[in-house]
């Protein structure tokens, strides 16, 4: 697919679009890129028009000097869907991205339709969290630039399922669902290495995410799916925003990590194509 380019809120932004339909927005996490959703866009692409970019400070969207503040991100996505003349959309964000979409369907109610949220949280009563895992990142992308190899399984045992990860290990060209190998993951993630400012920037907007005391404002239908073994966005955490979100059903993946969308690949797609299609 080739890529296309607008400029947004005075910085560039990358996005590619899949298929014909209703609208699809794919928001993704903190040091990922549009790349990241390689496991849902060929099956959200039959039904859907589904649109994926990369965050400002990710993959080849715009970089800047200044401080990233939350709300650049809400209206990113927003000057995105002007751009293309889009009203209204399905949108579905994991983990950071599942923070702005939060903040994203707070603002823009009118926007958004109905709202997948993937192991993601509203928010951490302190900043040890955050700072925590803005220094995971951190320590991956310096060590990228040496041995992509030796970051990738750095971080891959807070992403994996054990189980999961062994069999990665055992075998890192094997295609898994026809979609992805390990061995891709690597080569990707040697492209566009974000630099210690940029993790910086992105992180901080970790930091000040909070949505807690808001989450009975959201009326949309919301799809929240977590996994059982994540530990950086726990299952108690989606647990907790499904009591306070009023109109949300919540799936649990068993026996999967963070990275659930591409370790339980058939499962979370027909989740999420059971939820938007109803």
């Amino acid at each position: 697919m080739v890529e296309s380019f607008t400029e947004v809120n005075g910085i560039k932004i990358c996005y590619e679009i899949f298929g014909d339909g209703y609208p699809v927005l794919l928001v993704h996490g903190f040091g990922d890129t549009k790349e990241g959703w390689r496991a849902q866009t060929p099956e959200l692409s039959k039904n859907f028009k589904v649109i994926r970019f990369d965050n400002r400070g990710a993959g080849n969207s715009g970089r800047t000097k200044d401080k990233y503040e939350l709300d650049d991100f809400v209206e990113d996505i927003k000057g995105l869907l002007d751009h293309l003349n889009i009203d209204k959309i399905h949108i579905i964000g994991w983990s950071l991205g599942g923070m702005l979409v939060q903040n994203f369907v707070l603002k823009y109610p009118e926007r958004a339709n109905k709202v997948v949220l993937i192991n993601t949280n509203a928010g951490t009563p302190d900043e040890s969290g955050p700072e925590a895992y803005k220094n995971m990142r951190l320590e991956k992308e310096k060590l990228k630039k040496e041995d992509p190899v030796k970051a990738f399984w750095s971080t891959a045992r807070t992403g994996y399922y054990i189980k999961f990860r062994k069999q990665m290990e055992a075998e890192p060209s094997k295609k898994w669902y026809g979609l992805w190998s390990v061995d891709e993951l690597i080569e990707e993630s040697t492209k566009n290495i974000a630099t210690e400012h940029e993790i910086e920037l992105q992180g901080n907007v970790l930091k000040v995410h909070n949505t807690k005391d808001r989450l009975k404002n959201i009326s949309n239908p919301v799809l929240l799916v977590t996994a059982t073994h994540d530990r950086i966005t726990p299952k108690s955490s989606m647990e907790e925003m499904h009591e306070l979100l009023p109109n949300s059903t919540i799936h649990v993946v068993d026996k999967a990590g963070h990275n659930s969308p591409l370790e339980k690949v058939p499962e979370v797609n027909q989740q999420i194509m059971d939820f938007l299609k109803d």
